[in-house]
């Protein structure tokens, strides 16, 4: 016979059908959930963070995250898929096919800078994954989906180039994209160790517009080498 008491199987019984029934406004609560999510990994990173402490962070409750997301490395993913979803979809915004090839650039770079300044918490996020080796990333199904149109079209942007002679004929719109994502994530991820180490204004901080342009003229230097030799 169960030593339980009555008022605490009743409590149980409830919290379990509360969990079970369907929640109202899904929509609603999934992205509020995802939105403390994402301080929260931001912050702590994938081991420090509690989902408990998410739960704090909105209204719903540890059930009602588990009923979205199910375990804390299913909410971890789907809150890397949120911030590579934004980035991108913000992409998609510059319409780049109206400037002029090196403009487009200059564009792209500009944006990039720019974004990880305001977006913080996913330079932190990316650099939390690169420090786990990628192992949760790699679990989602629609990461190279996301991230395949910046790629296309960086890849249109430089055909356009290549066309009017512009740039080179051996450019991998890929490392292009590298290129410009390291130069502009090095002004957030390490910002207060190279502020610290040279007294420069780091971040959002000192003349912004001067180190992005320094960026973009490194990346249209490359494009535009038309000597550059790779053995």
């Amino acid at each position: 016979m169960s030593s339980i008491p009555r008022s605490e199987v009743r409590g149980r019984e409830s919290a379990r059908n509360a969990a079970m029934r369907k929640p109202k406004a899904p929509e609603k609560n999934r992205a509020s959930i995802v939105a403390a999510a994402i301080e929260e990994f931001a912050a702590r990173g994938y081991k420090g963070a509690s989902m408990d402490a998410i739960a704090a962070r909105t209204r719903a409750t540890r059930a009602l995250i588990n009923y979205y997301f199910g375990a804390k490395e299913k909410l971890y993913i789907a809150v890397l898929e949120h911030v590579y979803a934004e980035i991108r979809d913000a992409e998609g915004e510059l319409d780049l096919d109206h400037l002029a090839p090196v403009d487009a650039i200059r564009r792209i770079v500009a944006f990039t800078f720019h974004y990880y300044l305001e977006h913080q918490g996913f330079v932190r996020l990316v650099v939390a994954e690169n420090q786990a080796k990628g192992r949760h990333l790699r679990k989602s199904n629609v990461m190279s989906a996301l991230n395949r149109p910046i790629i296309e079209r960086l890849a249109r942007v430089i055909a356009r180039g290549q066309a009017e002679g512009r740039f080179r004929a051996d450019v991998d719109p890929v490392e292009v994209h590298k290129a410009i994502a390291a130069l502009g994530i090095f002004n957030v991820a390490n910002q207060y160790t190279f502020g610290s180490i040279f007294q420069r204004d780091m971040g959002a901080r000192g003349d912004v517009a001067r180190r992005c342009h320094i960026v973009a003229g490194i990346i249209l230097s490359d494009l535009t080498n038309f000597q550059r030799h790779v053995s």
